[in-house]
């Protein structure tokens, strides 16, 4: 695959039990606390695993300084492709000498046997740590910063200072991964023809024109995240879900959130889900179906399931055709290096810190991702943009990730806490628009995506939230990639596979040994789930909106190119 299309994968995507940290900065983050102590006691403990693992680095160095050493990066490892990291004698050295280093590193971790929290803390410092030091990235060890110096007569390093002097100038304070320009709104993205058919001080609804003749009777509204431009559901044509499910017979409505600052402070979570059944209520109106199929991700999954669980509670089940969670996580507990950010203090500064500013900003939460796989998201970009003096690729992913929001402080408050007191996997410990939230008691058929190589929302803590849910019906779809390739994955890609199954096993790892892989994108499966669940075919409407509710903008609408 496309590398990237790899990085972007990796990045775009809200983090919503990051939120704590995007809020206090990474630099807070990284110093010594608690868990430095415990791994240096945990290795004061085993002092000859110590002594043997430092002493056969050392005779490793002193083989690669004699020029004996076979020392070669892993497989996948695209940073010493360049042929001079062997040809060079200085160059193959400082690679070979820091690759041993970064694995014996890697060996004091695994030896430390850490308890999954601090594992989970520990392996993000010394990840970035160890990537930080790769000499690829060093200007005066790197063969491609020396040929861009000299194939540019030296303009590649005023290049490369220009591109750093601006990066830094503006959080979040990391390499470009696009330039600002690459795509244009409605043209380029969010192309998919449509109207707005209703404008709230808090979302528009979007409307999609029908692509066939006939369409199935229950709408599908879409609800994305609360931290991010929705389309990313409509990134561009030919791999826009939108698109293909308009085409599958679908009626198609999705939500896009006002760019909240610092007047809309109070907007909490049940604001949002307030929002939520206005536009169901609005897709109702407009289509005549007493049945909506309600599809969200990741943070926008969250409230939607509180959401369809307060419709469940006051006996208005019955309004869903379908709930679709996707990279969702409901249940927080061990949910990877985001459940080991969290704890108490951190959470009350964030909270303070956003509520005086009324926001949490989108930038910050940008650099929380990007070091979360710096080699790929920080890196990468470091070579390719200041020691190559280069402009970085246009992406549409990575275009969309930078077109960052805000996120209100109240809903930042209310989301931290969420993960906090992990308050969704105990029934009626939340509450949703002055009902208690039980997961438990959802009837309504759901269908749960997650990506394996999720490393913003473990698919196991997706499984583990599937498993919250009481549907009867209830399918878990395992994807190929992570957080937005899984999402963003069209039929046609040869290397995308899925699994799909009852979430019946207790252990994630059993259910996985237990589910056949099958070829593909699981989006027709989805389609097919959807049409099951959609009555009648009928025709098609002649036009967007309807009397009460006229078109009032083409899409995508106005909200969506507010910054």
């Amino acid at each position: 695959m496309n590398t990237t299309i790899d990085s972007a994968d990796e990045l775009a995507a809200p983090l919503d039990l990051l939120l704590t940290n995007s809020a206090v900065g990474l630099g807070r983050r990284m110093l010594p606390n608690t868990s430095w102590t415990r791994l240096g006691l945990a290795l004061a403990r085993k002092p000859r695993t110590v002594a043997e693992r430092v002493g056969t680095l050392g005779r490793e160095l002193a083989a690669i300084a004699r020029g004996d050493s076979d020392r070669t990066p892993t497989k996948g490892d695209r940073r010493f492709d360049d042929p001079a990291w062997q040809a060079n004698p200085l160059f193959k050295r400082s690679m070979q000498a820091y690759l041993a280093t970064s694995s014996t590193v890697d060996a004091l971790f695994t030896d430390a046997e850490l308890d999954w929290r601090d594992a989970e803390w520990m392996r993000f410092v010394l990840d970035n740590v160890i990537d930080g030091l790769s000499p690829s990235n060093n200007p005066l060890l790197s063969p491609l910063a020396w040929k861009a110096l000299v194939d540019t007569g030296g303009r590649s390093a005023v290049h490369g200072l220009r591109h750093f002097l601006s990066d830094m100038s503006a959080s979040p304070r990391v390499p470009s991964m696009v330039q600002p320009d690459a795509f244009t709104i409605g043209e380029t993205v969010a192309a998919t023809t449509g109207s707005v058919v209703l404008r709230t001080e808090m979302f528009e609804l979007i409307q999609y024109a029908p692509q066939t003749g006939t369409v199935r009777t229950a709408p599908l509204l879409m609800v994305p995240p609360v931290i991010n431009k929705f389309y990313i559901m409509d990134i561009a044509p030919g791999r826009s879900m939108i698109e293909y499910f308009l085409r599958q017979g679908q009626q198609v409505f999705t939500i896009s959130w006002l760019n909240p600052g610092a007047a809309q402070r109070d907007w909490g979570i049940e604001a949002y889900g307030q929002a939520i059944l206005d536009a169901l209520d609005a897709v109702e109106a407009i289509t005549g179906s007493e049945r909506t199929h309600l599809q969200a991700s990741c943070s926008g999954g969250v409230i939607a399931a509180m959401t369809a669980a307060h419709l469940t509670a006051i006996g208005q089940a019955e309004r869903l055709a379908g709930l679709t969670l996707m990279v969702t996580v409901l249940d927080q507990s061990r949910a990877g290096f985001a459940a080991a950010a969290i704890d108490e203090e951190t959470a009350e500064i964030a909270i303070a810190l956003s509520a005086r500013k009324g926001y949490l900003d989108g930038r910050a939460l940008a650099g929380v991702f990007a070091w979360l796989r710096p080699t790929d998201l920080v890196w990468r970009y470091w070579v390719n943009n200041y020691l190559q003096g280069r402009d970085p690729a246009p992406f549409d992913v990575l275009f969309w990730n930078a077109d960052t929001t805000r996120m209100a402080a109240a809903l930042h408050r209310d989301m931290v806490l969420l993960g906090v007191h992990n308050s969704l996997a105990v029934p009626g410990q939340a509450r949703m628009l002055g009902t208690p939230v039980d997961l438990s008691k959802l009837t309504v058929d759901t269908y749960v995506v997650a990506g394996i190589a999720d490393h913003i929302s473990p698919w196991q803590s997706c499984y583990r939230s599937a498993r919250l849910l009481g549907a009867e019906d209830l399918r878990f779809v395992l994807s190929t990639s992570g957080h937005i390739a899984a999402l963003v994955n069209p039929p046609g890609n040869r290397r995308a596979s899925y699994r799909i199954g009852a979430p019946d096993a207790t252990d994630p790892a059993a259910w996985l040994e237990g589910e056949a892989e099958q070829q593909g994108s699981w989006w027709p499966n989805f389609a097919d789930w959807l049409g099951e669940r959609s009555g009648a075919d009928k025709d098609a409407p002649s036009a967007l909106g309807s009397a009460q509710l006229p078109p009032l903008s083409t899409a995508p609408g106005t909200y969506v190119r507010q910054h």
